[in-house]
């Protein structure tokens, strides 16, 4: 599938197709919540409101080629794209400066669908079906928005709270990319377990 060529007025450098305030003006970075494969993302508290937020940090470093920067600017704008659908994490605000991006989204305080299986043991019928089915409008809405995630698992799933009655949201939109119905797309599948 080839690249949006909509880049080419950025500079080299720049990710971010404007440029912002920097983000440390307006937040305090605190703990560490998660480490992906391109960023980590911490805990923040927006010093104007006090309010708690999540911060996904992406070294500049680690975008290789032109490609890579895209690849962000494409979350951003999906991420923003799905920002009025109630099972999908809010973007809050990008910001730019010469080592990180950062994207400040909704904190989800109730951690991973993962991790939540993994304490359970199980769910019943019942609960599993309903998370199934938020799952599942989940995809519904991105694919009716022309989105496909690309990266459905139980690890990009998160709970805004601790209660047992927790929204679930998908987050990790790093492999979504836009889709018009009726284009062919190719997917190679690997299994890990045959390296």
């Amino acid at each position: 599938m080839k690249k949006s060529s909509g880049s080419s007025s950025r500079p080299s450098s720049a990710v971010l197709p404007y440029q912002t305030p920097r983000l440390r003006d307006h937040y305090n970075l605190g703990r560490k919540l998660g480490q992906g494969q391109f960023g980590t993302t911490y805990h923040c508290v927006e010093k104007a409101t006090g309010i708690e937020y999540a911060c996904k940090s992406i070294p500049k470093r680690k975008l290789l080629c032109r490609e890579d920067y895209d690849d962000v600017w494409r979350e951003i704008q999906i991420m923003h794209h799905l920002s009025e659908y109630p099972n999908v994490v809010r973007i809050k605000g990008t910001y730019e400066d010469n080592v990180f991006v950062h994207l400040v989204m909704e904190l989800c305080a109730g951690g991973e669908l993962f991790d939540r299986i993994v304490q359970k043991g199980h769910y019943s019928e019942r609960k599993a079906a309903q998370l199934m089915k938020t799952i599942v409008g989940v995809v519904e809405a991105c694919h009716s928005l022309g989105v496909m995630h690309r990266d459905l698992k139980p690890e990009n799933f998160l709970f805004d709270s601790a209660d047992e009655d927790a929204k679930l949201k998908a987050t990790d939109f790093g492999l979504s990319v836009f889709y018009k119905p009726g284009m062919e797309y190719i997917y190679i599948f690997l299994n890990p377990f045959d390296f």
